[in-house]
């Protein structure tokens, strides 16, 4: 029988190489996870999402699947993900996994194939165009579509003398979904895993199975590489919606499971309907990206850090935006990060000098919205950005990609300056487990740099102070999943409050008889507000004020859950 559990959860993202490692390679494993899941269950989440560990030569983190049915030996085994899916599930939580739709590692065998003649079986599994020529009779990609990568989405291929289709890496070539045997074959990995256990899917780029197969330019400005950074030309497209509904016919409907979707930022509330309504026969919900880099990092290559400002009121509308267009229609997630963002702490809070107060205040804001609250790992501690000063200290794809580029126009110091703000890796960093050598994270040489405060921000550190930003999460997860609180921050309708306010982050939720205020500052300085009413319950306030009036000052980054 299906159910709905995933409206009650609290989800938690395991970016896996970087969450424990056991083996002392200095990668994390899936053994880590294991030896963690107690920490996972005292935090209080009941559904973990994991980002990609199967086979993969790791050119993007796994999301370059060579096998589809097996685990990377990085990670372990396929008896460590059964004894994962088993144990998670002896203790209440549920796995979720990261499900790779749009593409493969060009080393997976039905690429290899693909690429291996023009009339190979498996050539229309992927989307392949012949070459064009200039003006000057030099080849030339078949259109002038630039990819999420940086620098064209084209990528020619000597063996064929034709170019693939690849939006992201040059080693992660597109599916082409409009095949109905690659269809068939995604369809039958996806139910091998749910019988395996595991109990739903993130489904990653899922916005881009569906291409403009008309393979014409776009008439969108040319960028500094020379292509055309036009997503409308593979995101979002009226026939990936067909796809999807084969997906929950052949696949979902058959499984008590969660099924997110991630459609970024190049969907809007009316498309999201379409891919997580209550009728739309696709997914349970979908997350999108239009909260994110509300401090204006996300194309700031030309400002210092301290030009960078939360825009609150355009934060907390875009959040409305989202729950009343939803609302009645469908379910939506909420999260402040994920492994391709930046970290909230550096972005919406202030590591420096309010390192404590702003990590409360922002997990007070996630953890009483409604729909389905999921964290990163770390944020529950409030893990910073990186602190590198050496370009090799990065290791994701995309930042090697820009800094071929962007050399030419900046300085060295300018590109680090941008990248420790936006780049991936801020997020990949090893979790922060103690003040020992790598940060508890590993006995051998961690895969990534971890950031240089791990001696004071750590998950050790936090569990023994009562205040920490870690045990708020703790409290916080407990107010939305027992007690009398339950039903109103799960189910009840959202009201922003004073929504012309430009540091504050107010909203009421109601339910019944029952209607809770949450108040945050979002500011490092002191706010006179007057509350629209008298509250009768202090449920949380990361100051640990006993009383309060009805007009008050907010502290810097204070946070407040009342009850009227």
């Amino acid at each position: 029988m299906k159910t709905q559990w995933w409206k009650n959860a609290v989800g938690y993202q395991i970016y896996p190489r970087s969450f424990k490692d056991t083996n002392a390679d200095g990668i994390g494993d899936l053994r880590g996870i294991i030896e963690k899941l107690d920490y996972i269950q005292d935090l209080g989440v009941d559904c973990v999402w994991i980002c990609p560990f199967y086979r993969s030569p790791m050119d993007d983190n796994g999301y370059d699947v060579s096998d589809f049915y097996d685990v990377d030996p990085l990670f372990g085994t396929l008896d460590d993900a059964k004894e994962l899916i088993a144990k998670a599930h002896q203790k209440g939580i549920r796995i979720i996994l990261d499900l790779v739709l749009n593409h493969t590692s060009d080393e997976h065998p039905w690429f290899m194939e693909s690429r291996s003649s023009l009339d190979n079986p498996k050539r229309d599994w992927y989307i392949w165009q012949k070459p064009r020529q200039d003006e000057k009779g030099k080849r030339i990609p078949p259109t002038n579509w630039a990819s999420f990568f940086e620098g064209s989405c084209w990528n020619y291929d000597e063996t064929s003398g034709e170019y693939y289709l690849k939006i992201f890496s040059d080693k992660m070539p597109d599916l082409n979904w409009a095949n109905p045997d690659l269809r068939k074959e995604m369809y039958a990995m996806s139910r091998w895993w749910l019988d395996l256990g595991v109990d739903g899917f993130r489904v990653d780029a899922v916005a881009h199975l569906s291409k403009d197969t008309s393979f014409t330019d776009s008439e969108m400005k040319l960028n500094h590489d020379g292509v055309a950074p036009d997503w409308s030309k593979f995101s979002n497209r009226p026939e990936l919606f067909e796809y999807l509904h084969e997906f929950h016919d052949e696949v979902l409907k058959h499984y008590d499971c969660l099924s997110v979707g991630e459609v970024g930022g190049g969907a809007n509330v009316k498309a999201a309907t379409r891919y997580a309504g209550y009728h739309a026969k696709a997914f349970n919900m979908v997350f999108n990206f239009d909260h994110c880099w509300k401090n204006g990092a996300f194309g700031s290559e030309d400002k210092t850090d301290d030009e960078l400002t939360v825009n609150v009121l355009d934060l907390k509308e875009t959040m409305d935006r989202w729950i009343q267009g939803m609302k009645g229609k469908g379910w939506i997630p909420h999260y402040w990060l994920n492994h391709d963002h930046p970290r909230v702490m550096s972005q919406y809070g202030n590591p420096r000098k309010f390192h404590r107060a702003s990590g409360c205040m922002l997990g007070t804001v996630l953890l009483t919205l409604p729909g389905t609250p999921f964290i990163y790992n770390g944020e529950e501690i409030g893990m910073t950005n990186v602190d590198y000063t050496d370009i090799n200290d990065f290791n994701d794809v995309w930042v090697k990609n820009y800094y071929e580029k962007a050399i030419k126009r900046q300085s060295p110091e300018q590109i680090l300056t941008h990248l420790r703000r936006t780049s991936r890796d801020n997020a990949r960093t090893p979790m922060q487990w103690d003040d020992s050598a790598s940060a508890g994270f590993t006995t051998g040489k961690p895969h990534q740099k971890p950031v240089g405060n791990y001696k004071e921000i750590n998950v050790k550190q936090q569990s023994e102070d009562p205040s920490s930003i870690l045990n708020a999460y703790k409290h916080l997860i407990r107010l939305r999943k027992h007690g009398h609180l339950h039903s109103v921050l799960v189910n009840g309708d959202f009201k922003l409050i004073s929504p012309k306010n430009k540091d504050l982050f107010v909203f009421e939720r109601k339910k019944d008889d029952v209607t809770v205020l949450v108040v945050a500052n979002f500011r490092a300085h002191e706010i006179r507000y007057k509350l629209p009413y008298l509250p009768k319950a202090i449920h949380y306030d990361n100051y640990g004020l006993a009383e309060i009036t009805k007009e008050i000052v907010l502290l810097p980054y204070q946070a407040l859950v009342l009850e009227k």
